[in-house]
């Protein structure tokens, strides 16, 4: 695991920070999602008729992949050991960049890569980080994800 510290963040700008283990996605996680989100569509939750579509099977949702960030970040062991009560503060960019074919299940892993640090005054920062999301046995990335998360200082905790 990665020791990563908000203090000393700005050092690490442009590096590839970690690498998330793997995380295996399956159809029931599929029709979860879009059963969670009211966004059950055949493409994505009905395996027979995704054979008919030029994809030949269901497709995993984008913004499950996107709903998948913080996990990828605090997974690779980069949670900052000086920082506490993280806040989504929102995403830069998103681009889904091929379709995600779920087949017989998949593995989804992220490279992250720190893109900026912004102070934010009393030890608050704010990170952007990127995200490249790989499926297992897929050449390019799938998604990538410029995501913006605010920390506090682990003191605010104390």
């Amino acid at each position: 695991m990665t020791h990563f510290e908000l203090a000393t963040a700005k050092k690490r700008l442009g590096e590839e920070l970690g690498v998330s283990p793997w995380v295996d996605i399956d159809q029931v996680k599929v029709n979860v999602f879009g059963e969670v989100t009211h966004w059950r569509t055949p493409g994505h939750c009905d395996p027979e008729y995704a054979k008919t579509t030029p994809y030949g099977g269901t497709l995993m949702h984008g913004f499950h992949v996107v709903g998948l960030l913080s996990h990828f970040f605090k997974s690779a062991g980069l949670w900052p050991v000086d920082a506490c009560n993280p806040l989504n503060y929102g995403l830069d960019k998103v681009r889904v960049l091929q379709p995600i074919i779920i087949g017989d299940g998949l593995r989804l892993r992220s490279r992250i890569h720190l893109l900026a640090v912004t102070p934010k005054g009393r030890g608050e920062y704010l990170l952007k980080v990127s995200h490249h999301v790989e499926v297992e046995g897929v050449e390019d990335p799938v998604v990538y994800a410029e995501y913006l998360t605010y920390w506090h200082p682990l003191a605010d905790a104390e």
